[in-house]
């Protein structure tokens, strides 16, 4: 199963690419680093700590 790559902050709602720094809870909630640190890394939606989202490979694996 794969991440959904969301591609907007929910909080500021600022664009995220598939290779910019994210984070993410276990709910795949997605923050940029500017309102993760702003949220001391606690999803506001779930109260789960907010961790680093993994950047999109290049080569694309078919799975």
């Amino acid at each position: 199963m794969a991440l959904e790559m969301r591609t907007k902050c929910e909080s500021c709602n600022d664009s995220i690419d598939d290779n910019s720094l994210a984070y993410i809870c276990v709910y795949e909630c997605t923050f940029c680093g500017p309102c993760t640190e702003e949220m001391n890394r606690i999803c506001p939606n779930c109260g789960g700590e907010l961790v680093k989202r993994p950047s999109k490979p290049q080569n694309v694996c078919s799975l």
